[in-house]
């Protein structure tokens, strides 16, 4: 039973390490979709500008419809990546209640190799106790036969 429970602690340890590497490689996903989300946003807001400085100097219509254009398109993007972000969360939020789930599994498997082990001792303990007294009482007993003798 102990070899069984030791696998099964063994086994429960790899999943919760599994479970950690799959919870840091979401979070990591999560990190660079905020990066990039960040870098679109940053792109937009330099275009913005450009767009700002050359319709100071006087755009025509065909170019400013181009511009404009081109900055709906990075609103769609923004927009689309913005949706995106419910996904890394969703992801994130999953590794961890999986992490979570498989650290409690070990933690019951290590409490009840625990809880064993403290009575294998408990037992242990009694049965040295009982030759204990049995070779005080021995010991006694021969020594009230050797006062008679």
């Amino acid at each position: 039973m102990d070899n069984a429970l030791e696998f099964l602690l063994e086994q429960a340890k790899e999943r919760e390490n599994q479970a950690v590497l799959a919870l840091n490689k979401a979070r990591t996903e999560l990190d660079g979709y905020y990066q990039q989300l960040q870098q679109i946003e940053k792109y937009r807001l330099d275009y913005c500008q450009q767009l700002i400085d050359r319709g100071k100097q006087g755009l025509s219509a065909s170019q400013y419809t181009h511009l404009n254009r081109f900055l709906t398109t990075l609103d769609n993007t923004l927009s689309k990546q913005k949706q995106a972000e419910n996904h890394f969360k969703d992801q994130v939020s999953n590794c961890e209640n999986h992490w979570l789930e498989c650290r409690k599994q070990r933690r019951s498997y290590e409490w009840l190799r625990d809880k064993k082990q403290t009575e294998k001792n408990k037992l242990e303990e009694r049965r040295e106790q009982k030759q204990m007294d049995e070779f005080s009482t021995l010991q006694y007993s021969r020594m009230l036969s050797n006062r008679v003798n």
